[in-house]
């Protein structure tokens, strides 16, 4: 799943914000170094984030959605607001990316009158406050206990599990003690029965391991991708696609399975 950021305030530093232009030639570059699904979000959600207008939102991704809906690839959008969900969903999106696991007022609704799919995420609190001082008594059975929870109320509302991926939320509401913890035992979730998705891209959780700067995460970006494809992870979301795809190309011909 490559990233393409519509913010002016992303925390990895590659927001292209209203340029819409430079947004498509972007999705462009990650379709041609291999992306599977393009992943365009409007809307900051790290540390302090100030949330986006819901108008400013629409305004950065319309655009952007409709253009790409053309090309025949999958479509997933980065929001948790339900208008903004139903207006990608009309121009051409196919999976929506809720950073709040369908919470809001109305976004389960939305959801299950369409056939998309949809990944739903722990977070604890919100962008504003879920980074001061989170705290766990067991951080994998809570986040699976919540992810749980979320597929019955998914289920409720008709919405089937053949529709559903599961994100464990790194970075959301969690320390680097949490992330670590949570990574490291990333297959005790895949008893949920969902695929997961992990996001750990340029994330401060690599910074805190290796003590480089968001510019110079890559290669650890690339190497915890390649940890979570061999944890189980189903789909990768992450800025440097064709890195990864290499190393992803990589571990499948000289990994362990093929190396006895």
């Amino acid at each position: 799943m490559g990233i393409v950021n519509l913010t002016p305030d992303s925390f990895s530093g590659d927001g292209l914000a209203s340029d819409t232009r430079a947004a498509i030639r972007h999705a462009e570059f990650q379709l041609a170094s291999g992306a599977h699904i393009l992943d365009v979000g409007a809307e900051s959600s790290r540390p302090g984030a100030i949330p986006t207008p819901e108008e400013e939102e629409l305004r950065r991704l319309l655009p952007v959605v409709r253009e790409i809906a053309g090309w025949g690839v999958p479509i997933s959008v980065d929001t948790y607001k339900p208008a903004v969900m139903r207006a990608v969903l009309d121009v051409g999106a196919s999976i929506i990316n809720d950073i709040s696991a369908l919470r809001g007022p109305g976004a389960l609704e939305v959801v299950a009158s369409s056939d998309c799919g949809v990944c739903l995420m722990h977070m604890q609190r919100d962008p504003q406050t879920m980074q001061l001082a989170p705290a766990y008594c067991d951080v994998v059975r809570e986040v699976g206990h919540f992810l749980e929870s979320r597929i019955r109320e998914c289920e409720r509302m008709g919405i089937d599990t053949n529709r559903l991926l599961l994100d464990p939320g790194y970075g959301f509401g969690k320390s680097l003690e949490h992330n670590i913890t949570l990574f490291c035992q990333m297959g005790a979730l895949s008893t949920l029965g969902c695929p997961l998705l992990v996001g750990v891209s340029r994330k401060s959780m690599l910074g805190g391991i290796t003590g480089r700067e968001v510019d110079e995460r890559m290669t650890a970006s690339v190497v915890a991708a390649v940890l979570a494809a061999q944890k189980g992870a189903k789909i990768l979301r992450v800025h440097d696609v064709a890195e990864t795809r290499d190393a992803l190309s990589v571990l499948a011909a000289l990994g362990d399975n093929n190396c006895d």
